[in-house]
């Protein structure tokens, strides 16, 4: 599941809306519309989102919100490392052999510190904690 996938599900759940009347509204197949809520559909088009948006009453903030979940839902992604440091290779390459495996914990704190959030700044002060052990 992507994450535009998972909060459009929850969007139309929330509003106890079945998968079939949705996608008549947003004029796609119902197959269409189920496998972009399971991530087996890449990015939708910037007019999907805009219609998903005026079908739900999404306005401003929430409505880009979805615009920036829908930005980072490619299911297969390609990362170009030419020209990047070593490190970055190893980094994209690391973290596509062991995606599949990493628990919630795992990507969490790894989305965490990607995000720069204060959550970052919470494990930044764990590590820090646990070196002056």
């Amino acid at each position: 599941m992507t994450p535009f996938g998972a909060k459009l599900r929850r969007l139309r759940e929330q509003r106890s809306l079945s998968l079939k009347d949705m996608a008549v509204a947003l004029e796609v197949s119902p197959a269409y519309l189920s496998a972009l809520e399971h991530g087996h559909r890449g990015k939708p088009s910037l007019h999907l989102i805009h219609a998903v948006c005026q079908y739900l009453g999404i306005i401003w903030d929430e409505a880009e919100e979805l615009e920036r979940l829908a930005e980072l839902s490619h299911p297969r992604v390609v990362i170009d490392t030419s020209g990047l440091t070593p490190e970055a290779t190893e980094l994209a390459n690391r973290l596509a052999e062991t995606v599949t495996t990493l628990s919630q914990e795992r990507l969490a704190t790894l989305l965490a510190v990607l995000r720069e959030d204060e959550t970052t700044e919470t494990l930044r002060q764990k590590v820090s904690d646990q070196d002056s052990s």
